[in-house]
């Protein structure tokens, strides 16, 4: 029997040195299936771990969602390499806090907001995140950096905690078939082969992802000649805790430069190279720290922990879901990481999949639901590529009109500030809005914040608390005073629909449902009703990844029909 290889080095990076990361190794456990000959059966089969694929394992293993997850690797992290994704927005650490992960990520990342963008030696633009209102509101900061390897352990632990998932490590599908009676795949291992059959086949293997040809999936790429170069470093003398950005750096040739800082005090520096430079070159130590050198001055003390050149480019799966095969992450689509928009779109694709999922095998809802995925993230995808290129060509423009742009954007930013917003150095990312899905109503498909508020009995919670309580149900949030027939309707609603109702009083309203909350936080303030994006008396229909499905004022039959559509009921099942 041939020996099992182990996992090459397929995510990109071309040339890797430094002390490197330490990273967790997980045991290869033979599984039933080798031990007894037979095929074996999952209902959810995820081919991929990592940071996509381990966030849908958790948020399956939360809901009880018996799954399998296959990695063909024995650990986290990009093999033997880097750091990779290091910054994680609000929605992905309110997804992580729903998870059960978030304390965790927070006691080891770093906190941000404040962002300097510079053109040679001047500052022509800045924000400080949290005095922005689309920040403030949640209980989770707007960004924490921490090395995408870190939370992938953190999952992976927390998948142990939870059971329902089994990991299996050093397993790699090596062929893939699927028809009207489930989907089989061939996976080999370190002590043979054998065959497994899915309902639902989850693909977050990453942008060489075999499964792409397996569907024959069609995919709309873009590839640049931009080059980068990564340097994550420790140094004697610290930076400031910022992001920092150079459009025209002049201790990097006039070229773009990165800088953050990160976990065990590393900062991560990405330096924009030539065009088509050559990557080993750029790469060897010496030349790393010479530029190193230039930006932080000759006397400060270095040590390079891992150095990897890379290019940008863009890529979109045409159809994300194929039969019953879903794509996610990089398999379904690759962005440059402008504005934290790699890892992060992964991380929510994997949590709208993951309660679509499990409402579908628990009965709840049916399977036209699941057809919702690729209508709601292909948009969030296609949104993203848009954004992260028009930050590509005002990083790299093109000579001409492109380049002739963005100096004259520079120029006038140095002295007037209405042009410093035009300083595309990546539009930092929030949660992508849905208005193509059709299990979303046209006053749903918004991102509701993890904001706090009081329980009856005057303890704080979050809406996080909220969703976790309703255990994969539909939340429906009715704000003010109740009329008898309004209360009548709403238990009849609970009843008869996978639906929870919560009644949403300010500090002094009368409490008329058993269930109640108040809009009120330790600060006295407000939030929920804003976060739901309605005023007065209102109520929100509230999905299990904290998305609306639906808003509206009246209890009445309008309500019923975004319950059915949420669920993906109206009508006759496909």
């Amino acid at each position: 029997m041939p020996s099992y290889e182990k996992a090459a080095f397929t995510n990109g990076y071309e040339f890797t040195q430094g002390s490197g990361y330490v990273l967790p190794e997980y045991p290869f456990v033979e599984p039933p299936e080798l031990r007894t000959g037979q095929t074996g059966r999952a209902p959810v089969v995820i081919v991929g771990g990592g940071i996509t694929g381990l966030t849908l394992a958790c948020a399956l293993a939360q809901r009880g969602v018996a799954a399998v997850l296959l990695d063909e690797d024995n650990t986290v992290g990009v093999k033997g390499a880097s750091s990779r994704g290091i910054c994680y927005t609000q929605k992905s650490l309110e997804i992580f806090h729903r998870l059960g992960v978030y304390e965790r990520i927070a006691a080891k990342g770093i906190q941000w907001s404040v962002g300097r963008t510079f053109a040679g030696e001047d500052e022509v633009y800045s924000f400080d995140l949290r005095q922005q209102g689309a920040y403030n509101l949640s209980a989770q900061p707007p960004f924490i950096n921490i090395q995408q390897f870190y939370i992938e352990a953190f999952l992976v632990d927390r998948i142990r905690e939870l059971g329902s998932v089994d990991l299996r490590w050093s397993s790699r599908v090596t062929a893939f078939t699927q028809d009207g009676r489930g989907a089989t795949l061939t996976v080999q291992t370190p002590a043979g082969s054998y065959r497994l059959e899915a309902d639902h086949v989850v693909d977050a293997t990453g942008s060489h992802s075999p499964f792409r040809r397996w569907c024959q999936a069609s995919v709309t790429s873009r590839r640049g000649d931009d080059r980068w170069c990564i340097a994550d470093v420790r140094f004697s003398r610290h930076p400031p805790t910022e992001r920092h950005t150079w459009i025209e750096a002049p201790f990097n040739e006039n070229r773009a430069v990165w800088q953050h800082l990160m976990g065990d005090d590393v900062w991560r520096i990405d330096y924009q190279m030539a065009p088509d430079s050559d990557p080993a070159e750029v790469s060897r130590e010496s030349v790393v720290r010479e530029r190193l050198a230039r930006q932080f001055g000759p006397d400060t003390e270095v040590q390079i922990v891992w150095v990897g050149p890379y290019a940008y480019r863009s890529e979109c799966i045409d159809q994300m879901r194929h039969g019953r095969v879903y794509f996610m992450g990089d398999s379904a689509k690759v962005v440059s990481p402008f504005g934290a928009r790699g890892g992060n779109t992964g991380i929510a694709d994997a949590d709208n999949l993951a309660w679509k999922l499990a409402a579908v095998l628990a009965g709840r809802a049916t399977s036209r639901l699941l057809d919702s995925y690729h209508e709601e993230r292909h948009e969030a995808a296609q949104q993203n590529v848009l954004v992260t290129n028009r930050t590509a060509r005002f990083l790299r423009p093109a000579d001409g009109a492109e380049r002739l742009l963005r100096d004259a954007v520079i120029s006038l930013a140095r002295e007037h500030a209405f042009a410093r917003p035009l300083v595309n150095t990546g539009r930092m990312a929030v949660a992508n809005p849905y208005s193509r899905s059709s299990a979303c109503e046209a006053t749903g498909g918004q991102s509701v914040q993890n904001v706090a508020f009081r329980w009856a009995d005057g303890s704080e919670g979050t809406v996080n608390d909220l969703l976790r309580w309703v255990d994969g149900r539909l939340l429906l949030l009715v704000f003010g005073d109740l009329q008898a027939h309004s209360l009548r309707r709403l238990r009849a609603i609970s009843e008869g629909t996978p639906v929870r109702c919560v009644q949403v009083l300010g500090p002094q309203g009368r409490a008329g449902a058993l269930e109640h909350v108040r809009d009120v936080n330790s600060r006295g303030v407000g939030h929920l009703q804003g976060a739901c994006h309605v005023f007065g008396h209102a109520w929100a229909l509230v999905r299990p990844d904290s998305y609306l499905a639906a808003t509206g004022e009246s209890v009445d039959t309008s309500l019923l029909r975004a319950i059915e559509k949420s669920m993906g009921t109206s009508g006759e099942d496909a």
